[in-house]
């Protein structure tokens, strides 16, 4: 038997479920088809997860640190199964909460592996849903007008490093840990292996960073790069850069010891673990693309600006088309290729209005080009750079390190790029994005008040700083 929808979404991720309720909203018939838990890989192996543990790390390190706000402890001590415990609380909670969602919403559910198919007794297109359950069950037919896929992605493997779950891991395996090594390597210095390594210097680890790159967070503006590298090293973190693991020297006994090539001179490396972040792979094989037109070129899904692929009635969106990987991006994806579906005429997205974020200590954030990107493009840009050591609320906190960067356009003053780096700046970025978004100058953000003590205000003096007229530096 056959069940017909308006929408059927392969994957009940961030992107997926966010893109189901919207599509309820606007008053479609949805079913979401999900392979293990709704939720995806950003609520169960990736952004929640990943940041209870770095909460628990800062907890655990300001505690460590009492004495310099006048409290004294007589011992701090780390219970590190009771942190994962109370992460998977947080999981739970959240993954309740999404159920919920589909359930106002009038969403249907479908567990299991779906496939879409080609041209059958049950369309003359491809876009049919089969579901597979396992188990000896019968495979369940979905009809729908429209597809979207959202099937995310999982940790890329390097040729040579494969995973064996214990001294080789992913994030998805260092997440499931249930004791904390004495030291790690850790393959890839970008988002997620920069939090790895802050996380667990936090917890007294001893951490080594191996990145094939010129310096860690490539993607990132260089002088927050080299900010993020001299702070981390600070508390104790490792880094080798410019450096090529060499797969074929790997040896595993009661440690697992490398080598690694490093401007034509081998080094050895040894450790308890190694955790290999080197980015993440789509989730798009045996999902039955070979059943359509659809295009897929250097391994993502190609889409237009609204996310239809090649079959115009089937839309992707979030990791499998590559670009940002991020779940918001993801999320906002989701609604811009459901409206277009319903005829909304949705707006595409300018994906140099979205924020970035990085939850190591410290907090990395940005929007917009970087300076160097600017200036590739041919602008002929201005800067203006401000410490949190100058600001009041910096100083209360204890937390003085960072500053944030802003570029601008010297011809007309168009704000190009934020770039912050240093104390809860992942929660001021949105400031950021909605001056990108009404496309202010450093002039109009200046001129926006800051309220005093507030960290917030290092945003207000970088303003300033672009034309030298910064108060407090």
């Amino acid at each position: 038997m056959a069940t017909e929808y308006d929408l059927v979404v392969l994957g009940g991720g961030t992107g997926g479920y966010v893109a189901a309720i919207r599509a309820s909203q606007l008053g479609m018939k949805v079913a979401v088809v999900e392979k293990r838990q709704l939720g995806g890989t950003c609520l169960h192996r990736g952004c929640i997860p990943s940041k209870a543990l770095l909460r628990s790390a800062e907890v655990y390190r300001q505690t460590k640190e009492a004495a310099l706000f006048g409290v004294e402890t007589e011992s701090t001590t780390l219970k590190f199964p009771l942190v994962q415990a109370r992460k998977q609380k947080i999981v739970d909670q959240l993954h309740q909460g999404v159920k919920g969602l589909m359930k106002k919403g009038k969403i249907d559910t479908y567990y299991g592996h779906g496939r879409i198919l080609g041209p059958s007794i049950f369309s003359p297109m491809a876009g049919t849903i089969s579901i597979e359950h396992g188990n000896d069950q019968e495979n369940t037919m979905l009809i729908p007008k429209h597809v979207l896929i959202a099937t995310g992605s999982e940790p890329k493997i390097l040729p040579g490093l494969e995973v064996d779950h214990s001294f080789v891991m992913t994030s998805d395996d260092a997440l499931r840990l249930t004791e904390l090594p004495d030291s790690i390597l850790i393959v890839g210095g970008g988002v997620i292996g920069i939090e790895w390594a802050s996380m667990l210097a936090d917890f007294d680890v001893e951490v080594t960073v191996i990145e094939y790159a010129e310096h860690i967070l490539p993607t990132e503006d260089e002088a927050v790069s080299n900010e993020v590298q001299k702070l981390l090293k600070k508390k104790g973190v490792s880094f080798v850069t410019r450096a090529k693991v060499l797969a074929d020297t790997i040896q595993k006994d009661s440690q697992i010891t490398l080598e690694a090539e490093i401007n034509g001179k081998k080094q050895s490396f040894q450790a308890d673990k190694m955790l290999v972040s080197v980015g993440r792979k789509a989730n798009i094989s045996n999902i039955g693309l070979e059943n359509t037109d659809i295009v897929v070129d250097h391994d993502v899904i190609q889409t237009n600006a609204f996310y239809q692929t090649k079959e115009t009635h089937i839309y992707a969106i979030g990791d499998v088309i590559g670009g940002m990987q991020l779940a918001h991006v993801a999320s906002h994806e989701g609604i811009v290729a459901v409206e277009h579906m319903a005829d909304q005429a949705p707006l595409p997205i300018d994906y140099l209005q979205v924020p970035s974020c990085i939850y190591s200590n410290p907090e990395v954030a940005s929007v917009g080009l970087t300076e160097k990107q600017a200036k590739e493009r041919g602008y002929d840009v201005k800067v203006g750079k401000f410490p949190f050591q100058a600001i009041g609320k910096a100083l209360v906190y204890g937390e003085t390190d960072g500053f944030v960067k802003i570029v601008a356009d010297k011809q007309n003053d168009d704000l190009l790029g934020v770039h912050m780096v240093g104390p809860h700046v992942t929660d001021m970025i949105s400031e950021a994005g909605l001056a990108k978004v009404l496309d202010a100058t450093p002039w109009e953000i200046a001129h926006s008040i800051h309220p005093h003590p507030t960290l917030a205000e290092v945003f207000g003096e970088a303003a300033l700083a672009v034309d030298g007229n910064q108060i407090h530096g």
